[in-house]
């Protein structure tokens, strides 16, 4: 046993350790990237070590952002469903939103993209290149016409399935 310099006290010995973050995300970096870097597809650029959109300077090296390496294997990170009678009937009004919201997250984003529009089973399916974007869509959604939405993360696939229906 150990003594205190207070009567009544022990000391503890903390076992603290420091844990390695889990990367989940097959299409982040692996390594770091060269500084500045553009990606030849979209014209982002790396620079302080993250992607934005900006001017590339002369001689940045060549480097596919994870954005358009998921757009080019066609592997989205985000799958949002919209369905229902409601949507059938206001589908303009709520595509518009998910538009916005996309525009808005790309701004300060580049990652943030969707990937794909496609009608399904009188719904329709919209892909993205990040599950970010996939949850701001869904919520934006919701938050303009209430409605179910449910979330299902897949941690080691890094996807998320969004269901918003009305």
């Amino acid at each position: 046993m150990t003594h205190s310099p207070f009567v009544g006290f022990r000391q503890i010995s903390r076992h603290d350790k420091l844990f390695k973050e889990r990367i989940h995300d097959p299409y982040r970096a692996r390594h770091k990237l060269p500084e500045p870097a553009v990606c030849p597809s979209c014209g982002a650029v790396f620079h302080e070590g993250r992607w934005q959109w900006g001017e590339a300077p002369a001689g940045a090296h060549q480097e596919m952002c994870a954005a358009c390496q998921r757009i080019r294997d066609d592997f989205p990170a985000g799958f949002v469903t919209l369905s229902g009678g409601f949507y059938s009937t206001h589908r303009n009004e709520i595509m518009h939103i998910v538009h916005n919201v996309e525009k808005r997250e790309k701004v300060e984003h580049p990652f943030n993209r969707i990937m794909a529009i496609e009608e399904k089973d009188g719904g329709t399916l919209v892909t993205t290149t990040d599950i970010h974007l996939a949850r701001g869509i869904g919520e934006a959604v919701h938050d303009a016409y209430q409605g179910d939405l449910e979330f299902h993360y897949n941690p080691e696939e890094y996807l998320l399935r969004v269901h918003w229906a009305r």
